[in-house]
């Protein structure tokens, strides 16, 4: 076990900001809208709704109101869409992270910016730099293309950066706007599940060093692992189009977790001298009801231990990077975890890839 000396350069993870944008649609709602386009096109109406049944999402939270994506038809204008509700949207949840943190823009050293939903250049961060002053010799790193692992992958980096400079604060920040890449010409199966699984959310995670600021309980980002399966570029991913992003999605993502996703967990955890039985909080992605089932049979978790991660899906289904993050807030706010328990952060993305970030109350 760890003794309390080996946790002395550990990060403190103090709190997670969620936000949600204005505008909300049932899933009944937008696949009523999605009909009505494809049926021109002659798809099997009956199929897509019942590949919007199999997702188990309720309904979603979209950038736009849903009579406005209609008038997007150039990558272009979903672009500049993306660029304004991302700035908005993200503001929102690095000023309540830092709230929820007792600290203030000013006390940013170092925001990691995460999405795979549109491009920026200057990026988000840096256009939030102007609103929101942070300081003038604030660092930055956006990180483009790590999909929904992009939230473990972004707190894993960010407790990187912490351990050798433990006297600084850093922020993680994901925003994805999923609605604004959607493709309504292509009727691929991957594009018509993409349509009824994804939602758009932002969230942010407020990290500092060992030896920042109050002594505050919280948990700590102990270890990180990353993992990258070999030849599997087109499991998942965008294939980049005159029109924008087109998904790649693979049915075989359930079947790549189940294969080796408790390998990879247990050998991490082997390093740290912990087993599963160890694990009280685990926090897992909300890629979709196979992969949350792939997690479940392969970790051969208890009953209810995902089930952050099942009512997040269903709510407001996957918001790819934010995702993970926004069942990270929900578990640090229960008050359910106690001080020593230890917790376990999972997604997986692009690439193909997992990132496991293991966490101590």
């Amino acid at each position: 076990m760890h003794s309390v000396s080996s946790l002395a350069s550990v990060p403190f993870l103090r709190a997670v900001g969620r936000g949600l944008p204005p505008h909300y649609a049932s899933q009944e709602e937008l696949a009523g809208s999605l009909r009505a386009l494809w049926a021109q096109k002659h798809f099997n109406l009956e199929r897509l709704e019942d590949l919007h049944r199999a997702v188990s999402v309720s309904g979603r939270f979209l950038a736009l109101p849903l009579e406005e994506y209609p008038a997007l038809t150039t990558f272009q204008q979903r672009n500049d869409a993306w660029i304004r509700c991302a700035v908005e949207l993200g503001e929102k949840v690095v000023v309540q992270a830092l709230e929820k943190a007792g600290l203030t823009p000013k006390d940013i050293d170092h925001i990691f910016f995460v999405t795979v939903t549109g491009l920026a250049t200057p990026s988000i961060e840096a256009r939030l730099a102007n609103r929101l002053g942070f300081r003038s010799d604030i660092k930055r790193t956006p990180i483009f293309g790590l999909g929904c692992v992009a939230g473990a992958a972004g707190l894993a980096r960010a407790a990187d950066y912490l351990r050798a400079f433990p006297g600084h604060t850093a922020v993680v920040l994901a925003v994805e706007l999923c609605s604004l890449t959607l493709q309504r010409e292509d009727l691929s199966i991957p594009n018509i599940i993409a349509s009824g699984l994804f939602g758009d959310g932002a969230a942010c995670g407020v990290l500092q060093g060992a030896e920042a600021g109050p002594r505050r309980p919280s948990a700590r980002v102990v270890a990180s692992q990353s993992v990258f399966y070999p030849d599997t570029e087109r499991i998942m991913g965008w294939d980049i189009v005159d029109t924008g992003f087109k998904v790649v999605l693979s049915a075989k993502v359930p079947q790549l977790v189940k294969e080796h996703i408790r390998g990879n967990v247990d050998a991490f955890l082997a390093e740290h001298r912990l087993s599963r039985a160890d694990i009280r909080h685990w926090i897992a992605h909300t890629g979709g009801p196979k992969v949350l089932q792939a997690f479940e049979e392969s970790l051969e978790l208890p009953e209810g231990a995902i089930a952050r991660s099942w009512a997040s899906l269903k709510e407001v289904g996957n918001l790819s990077s934010a995702s993970v993050l926004f069942v990270l807030g929900e578990t640090l706010e229960s008050q359910v975890p106690r001080e020593g328990d230890w917790g376990m952060v999972m997604a997986m993305g692009p690439g193909f890839c997992a990132e496991l970030v293991l966490l101590r109350w």
